[in-house]
């Protein structure tokens, strides 16, 4: 699973030098001064030709990849002009994909495909972030997700995609998350909690919130990562919780501007995913992740990738696994080919 990870953004970085090869760059071009007797306008200059696209990230691991471009942004050295905000939840950027306010977001994976059939006017870009949730355990008992058995679980996301793939991966392994496991949902906070007191042995919780509970309490240990799990479990295609996406009129309206940030998004992800205290930094100052600390620790375990073209079609998989434990949690569907941007 590392190593298709780091082929994910090995690829994504080759990539990006080809097309920056040959899009060229350069300095803006200079303005053009009209002979006094003209009233000729001044030609435009670069940076006035630069396509604006409102961006929108989410809090966390879904927004992380995109720290770069953002930084980027604001010194001025991007071939968009991004108007950026960052969202703490995927509803505040339905709601203005729908509206036209937004041009480009991160989302998780199935409220992008949720959107996709109820709307039908948005396009998968890019996958940027793999799972990222963990099984925690205060304590050296748990290797495996077999060895949940006759556990009690402190767990979020009861109704979402955490029950859904806790749920499945048990049954993977022989174990029924009803009898099996004594599965006990609460608030991603209250969880925290109960781990960084030591009150509860076992936990599933997403980065960063585990990455914070194994900073307060370092007898805690990040028992489980759910790639792995999914992998071993003889899962098919990707396990992904993040994208981009657009606006399908958008793409339509300025597919350069598209192919632009694809080539900066891939570049950023790269960087941001090295781990340095320097990408660590970007992810703090754009908003994306509070404290340094947690930053820093939580990059490696976020799983960025970035994924694009036909290769996100590996999603269907997780997707089906969805489908299969609640239809509407991804819309009452897989999603066409249609909902996927391939060039």
């Amino acid at each position: 699973m590392k190593s298709k990870r780091w082929t994910a953004l090995a690829l994504s970085l080759a990539l990006s030098m080809t097309l920056l090869a040959g899009c060229g760059g350069g300095e803006p071009a200079p303005t053009a001064t009209p002979a006094p007797e003209s009233s000729a306008t001044p030609a435009p200059t670069q940076e006035s030709e630069r396509t604006e696209v409102r961006l929108a990230m989410l809090n966390g691991p879904t927004g992380m990849g995109a720290a770069k471009l953002i930084s980027d942004h604001l010194a001025g050295e991007t071939r968009n002009d991004y108007q950026v905000e960052v969202a703490s939840q995927p509803t505040d950027l339905t709601a203005k994909l729908g509206k036209g306010e937004v041009d480009i977001a991160a989302l998780p994976t199935n409220v992008a495909a949720n959107l996709y059939q109820k709307t039908g006017n948005i396009q998968m870009l890019a996958l940027n972030t793999l799972g990222v949730l963990y099984i925690l355990e205060n304590g050296d008992t748990v290797h495996s997700m077999a060895d949940l058995a006759g556990k009690t679980l402190y767990a979020t996301g009861q109704g979402a995609n955490p029950e859904y793939v806790l749920r499945y991966l048990l049954e993977q392994n022989g174990l029924d998350g009803e009898s099996d496991v004594n599965i006990v949902w609460k608030t991603s906070e209250e969880v925290q909690t109960l781990m960084a007191s030591g009150e509860a042995e076992l936990a599933m919780l997403p980065v960063p919130a585990a990455t914070a509970v194994t900073m307060q309490n370092p007898d805690v240990r990040l028992a489980l990562d759910f790639n792995d799990a999914w992998e071993e479990s003889g899962a098919g295609g990707t396990f992904t919780m993040g994208c981009v996406v657009a606006r399908k009129d958008f793409i339509e309206e300025h597919p350069q501007a598209v192919e632009d940030f694809l080539t900066e998004y891939a570049e950023s992800i790269a960087f941001i995913a090295e781990g340095s205290d320097e990408a660590a930094q970007m992810v703090v100052d754009a908003g994306i992740v509070p404290k340094l600390p947690i930053a820093k620790a939580a990059i490696p375990q976020a799983n960025l990738v970035c994924i694009t073209g036909s290769d996100m079609l590996d999603i269907n998989s997780y997707y089906e696994v969805l489908f299969q434990a609640d239809p509407a949690s991804i819309g009452g569907g897989i999603p066409d080919d249609g909902f996927f941007y391939i060039p």
